[in-house]
C-alpha cells in the first residue's frame, strides 16, 4: 500500500529513530520510494495504481489510455497523464516505471474520466473518447481532415472500425472544450459521417 513519511512514522513511532527505520526498511526492500516523501510497501504492486499519487491532479490518458481501452495495438511502457494549469511537462522515474505529465485544457479536465478502485487501490483513467480528444490535442497541428485521418489510422494505428464505433456524441461534447485546431477537425471527420448516414 502506499505510505506518506508522516504515516511510516506513526507506525514506527515506538523505534527510538523512526526516520531512520524507515532508510533501513527501504534498504532492505520492504519499502519502495514512489517519490520523495511517498513509498510502496509492496514492490509488485502495478504501476498504474501510483500514477495519481506521484504528481496531481491528474489521471491516466493518451497512449496509455488508449491501449488500456484497446483502441491501439502497442503496449504502452509509459504511464502518460493528463493534468491541468502546470504549464510545464513532467517525467518521474521509479522501480514501477516511467511516468509523464502533459497539460490539457482545464475546462476538458473534469470530463469523461472514470476511478476504479481495485486491490485497495484507486486510479482514474479517461475514457476512450477522451483519450482520443487528449492525445490530438497534444499532437502537431494537422491541417486538413485528411491529415488527421492519417494520425490516427496510420500514426496511432487505430482501426477505422473501432474509431467509428465511439461514442460521436461524447467526442462533440468534449470538442468544444479544446482550443485546439486539431480538435476542429476531429469535429468535422465526425460530422460528416454523421450527416453521411443521415443521407442513407
Amino acid at each position: 500500500m502506499i505510505k506518506t513519511t508522516d504515516e511510516l512514522v506513526m507506525l514506527y513511532k515506538n523505534y527510538s529513530d523512526p526516520i531512520g527505520k524507515i532508510h533501513r526498511e527501504t534498504k532492505n526492500g520492504n519499502l519502495t520510494t514512489i517519490i520523495k516523501g511517498i513509498y510502496e510497501t509492496d514492490d509488485k504492486a502495478l504501476g498504474h495504481y501510483l500514477a495519481g499519487t506521484i504528481y496531481g491532479p491528474s489521471y491516466l490518458s493518451f497512449e496509455y489510455a488508449l491501449a488500456y481501452h484497446g483502441l491501439i495495438p502497442e503496449r504502452v511502457y509509459t504511464y502518460t497523464n493528463a493534468t491541468y494549469n502546470k504549464n510545464k511537462a513532467k517525467k518521474y522515474k521509479n522501480a514501477f516505471g516511467l511516468y509523464t505529465y502533459r497539460d490539457i485544457p482545464k475546462k476538458a479536465y473534469p470530463y469523461e474520466i472514470i476511478s476504479f478502485t481495485e486491490n485497495g487501490y484507486s486510479y482514474v483513467i479517461a475514457s476512450k473518447e477522451k483519450a482520443l480528444c487528449d492525445r490530438i490535442y497534444i499532437a502537431t497541428p494537422q491541417t486538413s481532415m485528411k491529415r488527421l485521418k492519417t494520425l490516427i489510422f496510420e500514426d496511432l494505428r487505430i482501426e477505422e472500425e473501432d474509431f467509428y464505433d465511439l461514442d460521436f456524441n461524447k467526442i462533440l461534447f468534449l470538442s468544444e472544450l479544446y482550443p485546439s485546431s486539431n480538435i476542429k477537425q476531429l469535429k468535422k471527420i465526425i460530422m460528416k459521417e454523421i450527416n453521411k448516414n443521415d443521407n442513407y
